[in-house]
């Protein structure tokens, strides 16, 4: 089995953190792993309680699962205080392991999941010792600072958050006004990954989804151009799959399983 491990916040309604991370490692046949930095009361449509973990157990959580099963890759999502932030960051530090950050700051609902003074923690101390990074264009657009209204703006602030010191940068294109694609930029070329807009508004947790996707490439021993394109492909399953098959009253979540058979026989 191939260890990877997720450091983000729980989804009480399964569909994003946490429980997506875990069911698209799963679904691309990685064994997941958890540090679970806060609790969430949350469903389809909105985020209605959070309650972040103590930075000890933080720690805690990372040091057992560390001391036993080093992982192969690990990924952040959800962390929502600068505290927590800098326990993670100081704890990866130093860790020879393929790191995707992707800095979640609001819901697909709306809800903030980020507290201001974390970003500059971010800034500081994670993104530094990344792999590379998966901001939406909200995201990179605080992270950077810049306007971002086309792919050319995709391309600026992708190269405006490398001086932040990742390896790499995605920036990924579902808020665009042109067709749903991400740039990647690797420190020497752009990579362009065109794809298909699905209209849907079930996209509840497509970011954890995503970033999940490629830590579970980087563990497999893809380059970090391949995992991405595996990931977008398999982001777009998922979404098509939502569109027409969702759970929920508001943004429903994507399909994680959405390769497997419908249907399963009786197990006897």
């Amino acid at each position: 089995m191939i260890p990877v491990l997720t450091v983000a916040g729980s989804d009480s309604s399964g569909g994003a953190g946490i429980q997506a991370d875990l069911k698209t490692f799963a679904a691309l046949g990685t064994y997941g792993m958890s540090c679970i930095c806060a609790l969430t009361a949350q469903n389809t449509k909105g985020v209605s309680m959070v309650v972040n973990t103590p930075v000890d157990m933080v720690k805690s959580q990372l040091e057992a699962v560390f001391d036993d099963i080093p992982p192969k890759a690990v990924k952040t999502g959800m962390l929502s205080s600068a505290p927590i932030v800098e326990t993670v960051a100081d704890f990866l530090k130093g860790k020879k392991v393929p790191l995707v950050v992707d800095p979640v700051m609001v819901a697909t609902s709306g809800a903030v999941l980020l507290e201001e003074e974390a970003i500059a923690v971010y800034k500081e101390k994670l993104i530094p010792i990344s792999t590379v990074i998966t901001p939406n264009i909200p995201e990179a657009k605080v992270l950077s600072g810049l306007s971002i209204q086309n792919e050319e703006d995709m391309k600026e602030a992708a190269l405006a958050l490398m001086k932040l010191g990742p390896s790499a940068v995605l920036v990924k294109g579902g808020h665009s006004v042109e067709d749903a694609r991400d740039i990647l930029y690797d420190g020497k070329e752009f990579h362009v990954f065109s794809g298909k807009r699905i209209s849907t508004e079930n996209t509840h947790g497509t970011g954890c989804t995503l970033s999940s996707a490629i830590a579970a490439g980087l563990a497999k021993g893809f380059t970090l151009t391949e995992a991405v394109g595996e990931a977008k492909k398999y982001m777009e399953g998922a979404i098509a799959k939502a569109a027409e098959d969702s759970v929920g009253h508001g943004h429903g979540p994507v399909h994680h399983f959405w390769f497997y058979g419908e249907k399963w026989g009786r197990m006897e």
